[in-house]
């Protein structure tokens, strides 16, 4: 079977990749250093002929609302217009817990993207997940008072990014489902003591202080609202068990 991966280059998208192709399926990579410029739609038509699926892992560094709904609109609406002309089949969107409690900042363009993909003419499937565990050592420095490092006051429910992946692909090569249920971590966890795990393992020394944020994605971050609720699927690798694993370095 041929899977084409949207953003296989990324944090969950190499995964991906890695999964398909330890399956037996061909992985098609959709990224600009493959030739597949998504935002344009360049090279996409030509890399999709034969595809039977498309795999949509897709992101994008901003916290602007706008600016993120604008990338994934783009994005979605290049991909589908794409798959339609090849013939593809499925697609299959990688999204995030919460964005329908929490329809802010990056979450905004998850929420557009998620409409996309249903009122789309491509039969379609929307996993959701919680954050990677890689976020941890995403947002370390993101907010610094000084020496100081600040940690958002945030309820995380962890899973690795090679859980994901395989769901991901174990959908992909079944029929189109709609939603799905979400896929969370093994456990809910404070983000400012995953931090500061992060930084011990990695020797860093700044003084780590966790504040709440404002707004509605600061309330959504402390109140529960980014992690799972029945029904839902849970991976079974936790952060500490994970950190381990990528000594000596994250």
């Amino acid at each position: 079977m041929k899977i084409a991966v949207a953003g296989g280059t990324g944090t969950v998208g190499r995964h991906v990749v890695d999964v398909v192709r330890e399956r037996g399926h061909e992985a098609v990579v959709l990224s600009r250093s493959h030739g597949v410029d998504l935002v344009s739609g360049s090279g996409a038509a030509e890399a999709l002929q034969g595809v039977a699926a498309v795999v949509d892992v897709t992101s994008t560094r901003t916290m602007s609302a706008k600016a993120s709904t604008e990338f994934f609109t783009t994005v979605t609406r290049r991909l589908l217009a794409s798959e339609q002309a090849a013939g593809v089949g499925h697609h299959l969107a990688l999204s995030i817990v919460g964005v329908d409690r929490a329809p802010h900042g990056y979450y905004a363009g998850k929420v557009a993207q998620e409409r996309l993909v249903e009122g789309g003419a491509v039969p379609w499937t929307i996993l959701r997940a919680t954050q990677f565990h890689e976020f941890a050592s995403q947002i370390y420095g993101q907010i610094r008072l000084g020496p100081v490092v600040a940690v958002p006051r945030m309820k995380s429910e962890p899973v690795a990014a090679r859980e994901v992946a395989t769901r991901l692909v174990e959908l992909a090569t079944g029929a189109p489902a709609g939603r799905v249920p979400d896929l969370g971590g093994p456990r809910v966890e404070s983000m400012a003591l995953m931090v500061r795990a992060y930084a011990h393992h990695t020797g860093k020394k700044s003084p780590i202080v966790e504040i709440p944020l404002p707004g509605g994605m600061g309330r959504a971050m402390r109140d529960g609202s980014l992690v799972t609720r029945a029904p839902a699927d849970h991976g079974t690798l936790t952060y500490a068990q994970w950190l381990w694993l990528q000594r000596p370095a994250v």
